[in-house]
């Protein structure tokens, strides 16, 4: 009977450990799918202010350069 007690709490501990680990896992798993999505959102940021960046500095069209010239 002893036996028995010891070997159903070495099986509980091991399934606690085990359940510890997956849950570590998990959490890591979140942290690192959160990183993923940040660094997306950020680089989706970056692209826009570029292109805004871009469009906001292009030279003007000459027909436009020669009316501002003229004010």
């Amino acid at each position: 009977m002893r036996n028995v007690e010891r070997i159903t709490s070495v099986k509980s501990e091991l399934l606690d450990i085990f359940m510890s680990m997956e849950v570590d896992e998990h959490a890591q798993r979140q942290r690192s799918a959160a990183q993923r999505s940040l660094r997306a959102r950020r680089g989706i940021e970056l692209h826009r202010e570029f292109q805004k960046l871009s469009r906001d500095i292009a030279p003007l069209p000459d027909e436009d350069r020669q009316e501002s010239e003229l004010h």
